[in-house]
């Protein structure tokens, strides 16, 4: 049985304001307050690579609760009572064995690609819901589009539940909602109905995608945290790439159709579900160490025992404050917000750009069946699973740089894997758009989607980590801006790739986006020389001299 005796403790005699401090600095150092401010509760978003969140309470509302409980209580008892991690405590998530974490990380895998794959699974399936709900195919874009319009909206909500609640539970329930809506639209009838379940079903499935990456920053260190974080990030990615192969073969299959991509949606959503709500446990350590507070008052019958975490509450103006109004002050003041953004959301609007071209290039063009046209997305994927070696190699550099700066981040050590990213993701457009007339063999364009693809995942997962590194504190506002930003690239770029393909024809298509991301090249350059500049002018990225 896990228990926390307290030191017998005399009555002080420093001053209350004294006392007060030795007691924050006790939560900061067990990462339950913020360091900037104990009365704000930091609230970590969907990034590759995210650091441990800092995890912050009003402390106004816990003395109140505390004195509720015991009103003579001074800050020194409430120090002694304080309940925190012990040396080596198997209850805590860093301790367990990398075995049941790499568990647990398979099993955040499943649920981030379950609902990554919710985006795209149905494309195949646009031409027969058109015919179908009597709507042109333009409109039927829409099943991808405002799916990953949720993604948007989504974490706003996802990211403070799972700070009051822990990441299970934030996920759990929104999952089963993700399931429930892709049934939904397995058995609509109409296109507005269509629309909306899709809709609503990205709102859901954006809870793993925002809140997994925090989940692996409660149980990895930041040394042993890279290849988690990789493994995540080729379930997000991945979801997209090989979610028409599946599509098209039920689409295409005579006994199933188009309903089934939803039903099958469902199924591995409720199938990932089951498996977790058993077998995965809860990670956060504030709500962890709420609980053991709350076991120590019942099994010891003293009711001083207490953490700041009890006190945390979901308010309309935190969310407000934090979620919406800071990400989008950043977004505008900061530059290198703004440019990282731009770049990682022109990205990834690329990639599900490529939903609406490859079935022009490889089936109308030529003339390929429907689930032989959507292979060449393994391309794609194969890309991705490059650009995890080309990630990882530039790990052990940044270490070293680390280690010469007393352990503290260098964010602009991140980013020379960008600028061979970008150069893989233009040569990539390129490629693809120059190739892709039929008198050239299928292969050729299809090894040019793999420079897409290995380019897309360097660029993206360096973006968050450069964000992460240079404002630390606030790293969850700059990847909230990031993420609202992209997903509404992801949500209008599909919107505009027929008309666009169809009335410029691939290649000149492709050169203009090709020309676009010519001019994104230098950012990183900008930021290796003008980084350290940047962060000393900032609000919300100081820079110890």
């Amino acid at each position: 049985m896990e228990t926390r005796s307290p030191v017998p403790m005399s009555r002080p005699t420093t001053s209350s304001q004294a006392s007060r401090e030795k007691l924050d600095e006790d939560l900061e150092k067990e990462g339950h307050l913020d360091s900037a401010s104990s009365s704000e509760i930091s609230t970590p978003q969907a990034t590759s690579d995210l650091r441990p969140p800092e995890h912050g309470t009003d402390l106004t509302d816990v003395e109140k609760d505390g004195e509720s409980r015991q009103p003579d209580e001074s800050p020194d008892e409430k120090a002694a009572f304080l309940v925190k991690w012990e040396e080596g405590e198997l209850a805590n998530p860093r301790n367990w064995s990398n075995g049941y974490k790499a568990f647990i990380t398979w099993q955040l895998g499943m649920l981030a690609l379950a609902a990554s794959l919710g985006s795209s699974i149905i494309a195949p399936a646009e031409p027969r819901i058109a015919e179908e709900m009597g709507v042109s195919q333009e409109i039927a874009v829409l099943c991808v589009s405002l799916y990953v319009l949720g993604f948007a909206f989504g974490p706003l909500l996802w990211a403070p539940i799972s700070e009051v609640y822990g990441r299970k539970w934030s996920m759990e329930p929104a999952m089963i909602c993700l399931g429930l809506f892709s049934i939904g639209t397995a058995v609509s009838q109409n296109a507005a109905s269509v629309f909306i379940t899709r809709f609503f079903g990205g709102v859901f499935g954006s809870a793993p995608v925002s809140n997994v990456s925090a989940a692996l920053g409660d149980m990895y260190a930041p040394k042993a945290r890279g290849i988690a974080v990789t493994f995540y990030a080729v379930c997000v990615v991945g979801g997209p790439t090989i979610g028409p192969v599946i599509g098209s073969a039920l689409t295409a299959n005579s006994h199933l159709g188009w309903r089934w991509t939803e039903y099958i949606e469902g199924i591995w959503v409720f199938a990932v579900v089951v498996l977790t709500f058993f077998a995965m446990p809860e990670v956060y350590g504030p709500t962890l160490l709420k609980q053991k507070a709350q076991r120590l008052r019942k099994e010891t019958g003293d009711q001083r025992y207490w953490h700041p975490h009890e006190a945390a509450k979901i308010t309309f103006s935190n969310i407000l404050t934090k979620h919406v109004s800071r990400p989008l002050k950043m977004l505008t003041t900061e530059p290198m917000v703004l440019c990282i953004a731009i770049y990682a959301s022109f990205v990834y609007g690329l990639l599900y750009l490529t939903l609406e071209v490859f079935p022009i290039v490889y089936q109308q063009q030529r003339h390929m069946g429907a689930v032989v046209s959507t292979l060449p997305f393994l391309g794609l994927f194969v890309g991705v699973l490059c650009a995890v070696c080309i990630n990882l190699a530039n790990q052990p550099r940044y270490a070293r740089i680390v280690a010469q700066n007393n352990g503290k981040a260098v964010p602009e050590a991140r980013l020379p894997p960008m600028l061979v990213g970008g150069f893989l993701f233009v040569i990539g457009l390129f490629w693809f758009g120059w190739t892709a007339d039929p008198k050239y063999s299928w292969v050729i364009p299809t090894i040019a989607t793999a420079f897409i693809g290995a380019g897309f995942n360097v660029i993206f997962q360096q973006c968050i980590n450069f964000l992460v590194d240079t404002y630390a504190l606030y790293a969850a506002s700059a990847v909230s801006a990031n993420t609202f930003l992209r997903s509404l690239f992801a949500c209008g770029l599909p919107l505009a790739a027929r008309p666009m393909f169809r009335n410029m024809g691939v290649g000149p298509a492709c050169s203009v986006l090709g020309a676009v991301a010519c001019l994104a090249l230098p950012v990183p350059l900008l930021f290796m020389r003008y980084g350290l500049r940047l962060r000393r002018m900032s609000k919300f990225a100081p820079v110890e001299d």
